[in-house]
């Protein structure tokens, strides 16, 4: 697999936590450099490690907000 980097630039909540403690996050990533985006993913307690993932563009997440405003949930 290639090498790549990320820096959580903004940390916005987590969404839930499991029996093991890893956490799914929403938070701001900078992948390899780039303009950070909305991420969503699962995190070792200590952000070591990562489960596989979404990451969102300001256009994604905008509509997505709307889809969800729209839902009767």
């Amino acid at each position: 697999m290639a090498d790549f980097n990320y820096e959580i630039t903004e940390e916005l909540g987590v969404i839930s936590t499991n029996a093991s403690g890893w956490t799914r996050e929403l938070n701001m990533i900078s992948w390899n450099d780039r303009p950070a985006k909305y991420d969503i993913r699962d995190w070792s307690p200590d952000h070591e490690k990562m489960g596989k993932g979404l990451t969102l563009t300001e256009e994604d997440m905008s509509s997505l907000k709307e889809l969800l405003n729209d839902m009767d949930i």
